[in-house]
């Protein structure tokens, strides 16, 4: 049955908004954040485009999956589903593999779990869709409607060479855009778009990594960031009247790649919590004008050494269960020494304030010895704010200096060793370095 999707403009009044998901392997989980923001902001939008991971977003809002939902099924999702070996006697041929896996995984268990459903896409309205796969025999984009959109293709959209097989179909092999596109702006500028709204999760700094699966995300660095710089380029110099507006929300820093998601570096709370606190960021001081059609529209900062850990904190406020998943990072563990202050995301279960309660903005910082964890919040049009010092969490509304409620919050059985699990060195390749900056935090939290 036909069905109006989330951030959908239908017949609402106001300025053509474009929204273009881009990819960035399983780590969109950060897309879902963005969006839950965006939707939080009022914004409505008559074109969404996908390319690679970022089809996987698109297809569960056209599903019908809204946005507060969408954070709440990533979180839950077993990352390692998205993997899926061929079977024994393929590997046993020899090293000439057609690749490591398969989608199995991905259409029996990801994608049911996300609640895409290809019915429910061709039966949305409201918006237009379109999903970037690659033609891989004719080496060409096709952006295709979501209308004509099926499971083979949305399989392809996200078959990356060596990790998946290409999708045959009518004579045709069918692959991951990424190399030739990972973002589709053409789309929306060709509908007549006033704002153009990009979600950018593929790093671009200009740290050049050493080892083989570094550089090879460099090659889809490049191409992905290269591509879109083009492409922008030929739309300003070819576009007649004025060109669309472009916002770009994008993390300050590289996002950890598909790896450290899928061995548990970083998990989708994080991830989605990231996505949150960015948009809320960009939507609070963007401008009318949007950022400016050149290279600097994704670029982001250099990674220092640092360090980075997370915690599950768990107990009672205002009388109410209370869980907190938090991450903190310290960009470069230096400057950490002299300011003693960090990033920090985090994402609230409570009671009477919901599951799944994102932060708009975080801090981690030392007091002495004791951590002292504060995030900023919303809920129902009311400012609120969490803070956690040593054990204790007190819960603060409206800028108010006494605390609404309190209570004892503990990283519970096992939760100790997992918070020592978590903490990692950040920044760099050499595991030497990474161990001494884990080393070096480890004496400033000692330090009075």
């Amino acid at each position: 049955m036909d069905h109006v999707p989330a951030l959908a403009a239908a017949d609402a009044p106001g300025p053509r908004r474009s929204l273009i998901l881009a990819g960035g392997g399983m780590r969109v989980a950060y897309q879902a954040g963005v969006l839950r923001a965006l939707e939080e902001e009022g914004l409505r939008f008559v074109h969404g485009d996908g390319t690679s991971g970022g089809t996987i977003n698109l297809a569960m809002l056209l599903s019908g999956v809204a946005p507060a939902e969408m954070c709440e099924r990533w979180r839950t999702l077993r990352v390692r589903d998205f993997a899926s070996l061929l079977p024994l006697r393929r590997y046993l041929r020899g090293p000439k593999l057609i690749a490591f896996g398969d989608a199995d995984g991905i259409v029996e268990r990801v994608f049911p779990h996300l609640g895409v459903d290809v019915e429910r896409i061709h039966d949305a309205r409201g918006i237009e869709g379109t999903f970037n796969v690659c033609n891989y025999t004719d080496k060409t984009n096709l952006a295709i409607p979501h209308t004509e959109i099926d499971l083979d293709l949305l399989v392809a959209g996200i078959s990356l060479p060596i990790f998946m097989p290409p999708v045959e179909r009518d004579g045709s092999l069918y692959v991951d855009s990424v190399w030739i596109k990972d973002a589709n702006p053409g789309e929306g500028v060709r509908r007549g778009c006033d704002e153009l709204w990009l979600v950018w999760c593929i790093g671009n700094s200009g740290v050049y990594r050493r080892g083989t699966l570094n550089q090879y995300v460099h090659m889809i660095e490049l191409s992905a960031n290269g591509c879109l710089f083009e492409e922008l380029d030929h739309l300003r110099r070819e576009t007649s009247g004025p060109l669309p507006r472009l916002h770009v929300i994008k993390p300050e820093y590289p996002l950890p790649l598909d790896p450290d998601f899928y061995f548990g570096r970083v998990d989708a709370h994080a991830l989605v919590a990231m996505g949150y606190r960015d948009a809320k960021g960009y939507l609070a001081r963007r401008t009318e004008d949007g950022v400016p059609w050149d290279p600097s529209a994704t670029r982001m900062r250099d990674p220092r050494l640092g360090v980075a850990f997370a915690k599950r904190l768990r107990g009672s406020v205002s009388n109410a269960p209370l869980e907190v998943r938090l991450r903190a990072d310290v960009r470069d563990v230096e400057r950490f020494a002299e300011e003693r202050t960090g990033e920090l995301v985090g994402v609230v279960d409570h009671e009477p304030l919901g599951r799944g309660l994102l932060a708009r903005s975080g801090t981690f910082r030392l007091e002495g010895r004791r951590p002292v964890y504060e995030l900023e919040l919303e809920h129902e049009g009311r400012a609120l704010r969490l803070v956690v010092r040593g054990e204790r969490g007190e819960l603060y509304e409206d800028g108010s200096s006494a605390p609404a409620g309190s209570g004892k919050l503990g990283l519970g059985f096992g939760g100790f060793w997992r918070y020592l699990v978590s903490l990692q060195g950040t920044g760099s390749d050499s595991l030497r370095a990474r161990l001494g900056a884990v080393l070096r935090f480890a004496r400033i939290l000692r330090r009075r």
